[in-house]
């Protein structure tokens, strides 16, 4: 018998980012109108809702508009800084030119969206949340999917606490929680570790290409208040990326004399000797970058995986017992650069249609309503216009497959469609042999525009408990230095922004893979990059990872 405590909820919600919190507030909303109890509950991995949260953020508020309309006037911080312009720069190394506003597709005009911290959003919401009822336990990170005994998802159970990493039991040791639900939704954002078990357990992703990322690095800036014009936002695409890598950059003046600046690489790129955090530093020495970060100060960084495969990429939402709302699925829209809006969007269907079951008597069911509401919303006719963009740009590149891509939007905005839909092909598949690939020469970091790995993840504020199980664990210990080294010069050295892994000994020929896990920042691309998907993420214990203050 377990020797675990359990905590029985009408629903359970893992995870508190807007997918997690959207679906909390609709589920209360629905039972308040309907004069009816129920009892819902957010789990949160982090030390309090939004330190782990990060995105640039140009926010669309449409689904925040049918969520809570009276947001703009109800304390919301995302309503300080609306967009005032928009730009789109095409950089070479020394120069830049400039997209015309009217050439850009309408919905990637950002007319009447807004910009801020998208932590500090969730931040709001969970006080929303919580004034309704919602119980949030911020610290308990859901580790183990419960099941009934007719293979149902009946709940989670939060990781053990005051475990060393030998396994033994430490003087604070505390068993986990097992929270059961009638209905459980998954809003761990990309590449979650339980949705990515559920999506392998149930088959959901046989139906749909598989799902490829992108890894955003991102800092904050205070800059010189000269330079600063609230509401503006560039995105930029070029330099510094080369032949078989894309991506772009992108800089959003946001309030308080700051700006949200950052670098996205898509991780299908092919050269082993690419490093995305040096991508981003790079970016920042182009001449119309530094100019805008001279004078200033960087006070925060963080990275985080993106999903970029869009329509064709979404599983099966649902599964007897629960469903995959928000970043969980995949329902960013890549050109607009935005997916909070999609994620607030497919939370509220989420909770509607466990609503709806619930007031059936039913529990432990696929929730087929929200199949079917997805299918008739604004999020799948969003995703769907737009759903060969990435396979275009990745096959033709940057520059003539943009121009493909441009094409297609303006002819999907004038009501002709494309009739097929490009595939994908996994990120992980995409790496060239070292022997085919030139390294890269990276810059020194200077320290006043341009920062190593380890200072960088010190703004990060991450922190977990040393004495701890590893939460980066290796399908086979071998296969770093018996085969990603000799194949791919172990490219984790380069695709993890926070310094996690290393090879050492390799000089004095000893060479031994070693994990930093204290510093991960829990992005997720060695989930996502490791070409033969050795390195398996799994939740360390609550609270630990980084604790991002205004991301």
């Amino acid at each position: 018998m377990s020797e675990r405590e359990s905590m029985p909820y009408d629903v359970v919600i893992v995870g508190a980012g807007p997918a997690g919190l959207s679906a909390g507030i609709r589920l209360k909303q629905l039972a308040q109108k309907g004069d009816r109890e129920l009892s819902v509950c957010i789990l949160e991995k982090g030390s309090e809702v939004g330190a782990h949260i990060l995105s640039g953020a140009v926010v669309d508020p449409r689904a925040l508009d049918e969520l809570l309309p009276d947001w703009r006037d109800s304390g919301c911080p995302m309503a300080k800084t609306p967009v005032t312009e928009n730009h789109h720069w095409i950089l070479k190394e020394k120069g830049k030119s400039e997209i015309p506003h009217f050439a850009l597709p309408p919905f990637m005009h950002n007319k009447g969206t807004y910009t801020g911290s998208l932590g500090n959003m969730c931040r709001w919401l969970a006080e929303q949340a919580e004034a309704l009822g919602v119980e949030i336990f911020p610290g308990f990170a859901a580790a183990e999917l419960l099941f009934d005994d007719k293979g149902a998802v009946k709940g989670v159970a939060t990781g053990d606490m005051g475990v060393a990493k030998d396994g033994s039991h430490k003087p604070d040791y505390q068993p986990g929680i097992e929270l059961h639900a009638k209905y459980t939704l998954f809003a761990e954002g990309v590449r979650g570790s339980l949705s990515k078990e559920l999506i392998r357990m149930f088959d959901l992703a046989r139906d749909s290409q598989p799902q490829v990322y992108g890894l955003g690095v991102k800092e904050l800036w205070d800059i010189d208040p000269d330079k600063h014009v609230p509401g503006r936002v560039i995105h930029t695409q070029g330099w510094p990326l080369e032949r078989g890598a894309n991506g772009g950059g992108f800089l959003y003046h946001q309030e308080s004399g700051q700006v949200a600046l950052g670098f996205v690489t898509w991780l299908n790129y092919a050269n082993p000797y690419l490093s995305p955090f040096q991508e981003m530093q790079r970016w920042k020495t182009h001449p119309a970058i530094a100019e805008i970060l001279k004078g200033g100060k960087r006070v925060s960084y963080g990275a985080r995986a993106i999903n970029d495969g869009g329509w064709q990429s979404v599983p099966k939402l649902v599964f007897p017992g629960g469903a995959l709302i928000g970043c969980s699925a995949g329902f960013v829209n890549v050109p607009r650069i935005k997916g909070t809006h999609t994620a607030m969007k497919t939370g509220m269907m989420g909770a509607e249609a466990v609503f709806e079951a619930l007031g059936e008597g039913r529990s432990a069911d696929e929730l087929t309503s929200y199949v079917q509401a997805y299918e008739k919303s604004w999020v799948y006719e969003e995703l769907r216009k737009v759903r060969n963009v990435v396979p275009l740009v990745k096959k033709y590149g940057d520059f003539v497959g943009s121009g493909i891509a441009g094409a297609n939007m303006w002819l999907e905005h004038w009501g002709l469609r494309m009739p097929y839909t490009m595939a994908h092909r996994p990120d992980h598949e995409s790496l060239w042999q070292k022997d085919q690939a030139r390294p890269i020469d990276y810059p020194k970091p200077d320290g006043e525009l341009t920062f190593d790995r380890l200072s960088s993840v010190f703004l990060s504020n991450t922190n977990h408990e040393e004495d701890q199980p590893c939460h980066l664990t290796l399908k086979d210990a071998d296969i770093p230095v018996a085969y990603n080294l000799p194949e791919y010069d172990e490219p984790a050295q380069r695709y993890c922004p926070a310094g996690v892994y290393e090879i050492v000994g390799e000089e004095e020929g000893d060479p031994k893979f070693v994990i930093n896990a204290q510093n991960c920042v829990h992005c997720k691309t060695c989930d996502i990059k490791d070409p033969t998907q050795n390195i398996n993420w799994v939740v360390p214990e609550g609270g630990g990872g980084p604790n991002y203050p205004n991301m």
